[in-house]
């Protein structure tokens, strides 16, 4: 089944106020072929290198809240302004990266359009930013602020030792202690010991 296609002003409904112009002023001019996918498990957006005349190809998960949408979108148009300039030549995440994604930040804080909470985060990380926003703990806190979620979310660091927790798909663990920045937790199904990101969202089960 072909792929809708939405008007470009659709993509207000994603971002941040006052932003639309500037992203579309981008897409224009690095002829970008944007998709809005459903939540993905282990990435949050990707990018994809223009063969031959095709487009450049950015898809960003869609469940995001406007403020991590649009940083996950300057973070893989970072990706295709370094590819441009070096191809692959550079470390994915490299110096060169972080330039790109650097003065992308700058001309998007200059437009005032984030809350104080995630411009002060922002304003930390600006000089060295992570290789993700899972990476950078502190955004990750202050962007969370934003999301919509249950009220039985919870971040793994804040469910007890020894108590019951699920993921989102339904399988149930049991808490262990904490290893530096990730938990120790049992599958009660398996019996397999996992290590979860402090950050890590998960439901409190309903089990004794």
């Amino acid at each position: 089944m072909p792929k809708k296609e939405y008007p470009l002003h659709a993509l207000s409904d994603y971002l941040p106020d006052n932003t639309l112009n500037p992203v579309l002023d981008f897409l224009r001019f690095y002829k970008i072929q944007l998709t809005i996918t459903k939540q993905r498990a282990t990435v949050l957006g990707d990018y994809r290198y223009a063969a031959g005349d095709a487009y450049h190809r950015i898809s960003v998960n869609g469940n995001l809240n406007k403020y991590a949408f649009l940083l996950t979108l300057l973070h893989e148009l970072a990706h295709l302004i370094t590819f441009e300039k070096y191809k692959n030549k550079v470390a994915p995440h490299g110096k060169e990266w972080k330039s790109a994604f650097s003065k992308l930040l700058i001309q998007f804080l200059e437009l005032k359009i984030f809350p104080l909470d995630v411009e002060t985060a922002l304003q930390s990380s600006i000089q060295n930013p992570a290789a993700s926003s899972c990476a950078d703990e502190a955004l990750m806190r202050v962007l969370r602020n934003y999301d919509l979620r249950s009220a039985d979310c919870l971040l793994i660091e804040e469910v007890a030792p020894g108590c019951l927790f699920e993921l989102k798909d339904g399988r149930l663990f049991k808490k262990g202690e904490k290893l530096r920045k990730r938990f120790r937790a049992t599958e009660v199904k398996t019996g397999v010991v996992y290590l979860f990101h402090a950050m890590y969202e998960v439901r409190m089960s309903g089990q004794p």
